[in-house]
């Protein structure tokens, strides 16, 4: 028999993105008794500094941007009782078009071949049953997001393990509810320019399109102080807004697309570990 506790293995961008659409899962499962792993890939240096100051105005000090980022996810770790961080500490690379995405030792840049590699020594060490990324977008284009996918498909050819693999995205339903509550309480403007309007409309997958729901409503509150936990970020953290009660309603299961299975568990699913248990 193998002794080896299942295992959920989620490869994130940045410090706060595990909270985002994967809080629900990651507080779920550890409470299952899964063991779940965080792979953290940035240093998240292109956050917001104290007091909301920008990357590349002054008082922006990257470095000590990175070490409270650091703090924060640890923090967030806590609460949502991640059982292993680990940091590749690529210097982040800002959103699509900034100057840091070509900066030495960006994780735009860094060779996904390289990255890969380092990421598959995790995948030896862990043997992960699932494994949670981005979808090869990054879900919206951010940069650092494409580059997690394309180290996690690296990974897991280099490895040569077979675990079901998933993609984070969000029903179409849900976006267009989303878009309401920003104006709601004041994420955006009361009339949304249309070319916004258009990119927000072909974020996530039509609802018939996701082949699994998974209901993690009564981590809610986790989620919601994960979140919190990034508090530097407050400013770009538009969840935060709508309080833990309302927040719980909207992001009360989170949504993936199977890309990767063995198990030939049936979809639509309800459960990561749907066929392993």
């Amino acid at each position: 028999m193998n002794d080896r506790p299942l295992t959920l293995m989620a490869v994130h961008a940045h410090p706060d993105d595990e909270a985002t659409s994967t809080g629900g899962v990651l507080a779920r499962y550890a409470a299952e008794g899964v063991r779940t792993v965080l792979v953290t890939c940035t240093d998240g240096a292109c956050g917001d500094g104290p007091g909301g100051v920008k990357p590349g105005d002054p008082g922006h000090d990257p470095a000590a941007v990175a070490r409270m980022r650091r703090q924060e996810l640890e923090a967030s770790c806590e609460v949502l009782k991640i059982g292993h961080l680990e940091t590749l500490d690529h210097a982040d690379s800002g959103m699509m078009g900034w100057p840091a995405n070509d900066a030495p030792g960006s994780f735009w840049r860094t060779p996904v071949e390289e990255a890969g590699a380092r990421l598959a020594e995790l995948f030896r060490r862990y043997q992960p049953d699932v494994v949670v990324t981005y979808d090869e977008n990054g879900f919206y284009g951010h940069p650092d997001h494409i580059q997690a996918n394309r180290i996690t498909t690296a990974a897991l050819e280099i490895s040569g393990l077979t675990p079901k693999v998933y993609w984070t995205t969000a029903p179409r339903s849900m976006m267009r509810r989303f878009g309401e509550l920003m104006r709601e309480f004041g994420g955006v403007e009361q009339e949304p320019d249309p070319e916004e309007a258009a990119v927000l409309a072909e974020i996530g997958l039509p609802d018939e399109e996701i082949t699994t729901w998974v209901d993690t409503t009564a981590f809610g509150g986790q989620k919601f102080d994960a979140l919190a936990a990034h508090a530097s970020q407050g400013e770009n953290i538009f969840f935060l807004k709508m309080g833990q009660e309302r927040f719980t309603e909207l992001m009360g299961v989170e949504t993936f697309v199977r890309v990767r299975d063995t198990t030939g568990a049936a979809l639509p699913e309800n459960d990561l570990f749907a066929g392993l248990r």
